[in-house]
């Protein structure tokens, strides 16, 4: 009577156990997904409001984004661009389309190409750029000197032998340059194909001039995090429910 008497005990023990644990186990999955929710909706949406994706059209700007390659830029306003940005502008005197180019000078700078050494000079500061796709020649094939107006930018492509940019609207008004209010995006991320996703590189080439270099990488880090957090915990949680009632039964059955 004893004996049966414990048994009974612990039967009963094990069960309320085991039910509570299922309880904690739903409320702990339940959470699991909704913060996953929360941290892949919330992503996105911030990703949508800060990021604008682009298709480049051509090889101007080649080694850095091929053509083909899907972009994500950041709005900016045309004011946060510094030298060594890769932007996105629009201007009727270059066709009124969207155009993806390297910022080379601000305004006021004295622009020129070539020193003796074949390297593009800012202000007389020779800048040495490893973006180019062809490092070995001159940073240019055509000689040209520019002084970019006030609240302007210089333009070009890093395939300088096939870029149409500044170079070749030198006789424009402004020198070939585009005026800030032109910009609305700078390049952070190539997104697509697979094998060419990552950041976008920020060469410090204009590192020595007033103002520095280009300016950092927006948060398309922490929107990606975000977003692939919330992939991992929805799964988590969606998956947490099957296993721990799997491993209940298993405890049941012994």
């Amino acid at each position: 009577m004893s004996t049966s008497t414990r048994t009974g005990t612990r039967t009963a023990t094990g069960r309320a156990d085991a039910q509570g644990g299922g309880r904690t186990g739903r409320i702990v999955s339940g959470l699991a997904v909704a913060l996953g929710c929360v941290l892949f909706l919330g992503g996105f949406v911030w990703g949508a409001l800060l990021y604008r994706p682009y298709t480049v059209p051509t090889g101007s700007m080649t080694p850095t984004v091929d053509a083909g390659d899907k972009i994500l830029a950041q709005r900016i306003d045309g004011s946060e661009v510094r030298r060594g940005d890769i932007v996105v502008f629009t201007d009727p005197l270059w066709g009124d389309v969207p155009m993806v180019k390297r910022v080379v000078a601000v305004g006021g700078d004295k622009v020129a190409c070539c020193d003796r050494q074949g390297r593009l000079t800012v202000n007389g500061e020779p800048i040495d750029e490893p973006y180019r796709l062809d490092t070995e020649g001159p940073a240019s094939p055509t000689p040209f000197l520019a002084t970019v107006p006030r609240g302007n930018l210089f333009m070009m492509g890093d395939n300088r032998a096939t870029s149409e940019d500044s170079r070749f609207r030198l006789g424009d008004a402004d020198h070939g340059s585009v005026p800030r209010s032109a910009v609305s995006a700078r390049v952070d991320a190539k997104v697509w194909p697979l094998g060419r996703v990552g950041m976008v590189d920020r060469p410090r080439a204009f590192a020595a001039l007033p103002g520095g270099g280009p300016s950092g990488t927006g948060p398309i880090r922490a929107v990606g995090v975000s977003i692939a957090a919330g992939v991992v915990l929805i799964f988590a949680g969606a998956a947490y429910g099957p296993v721990a009632e799997r491993a209940r039964r298993r405890r049941a059955a012994r």
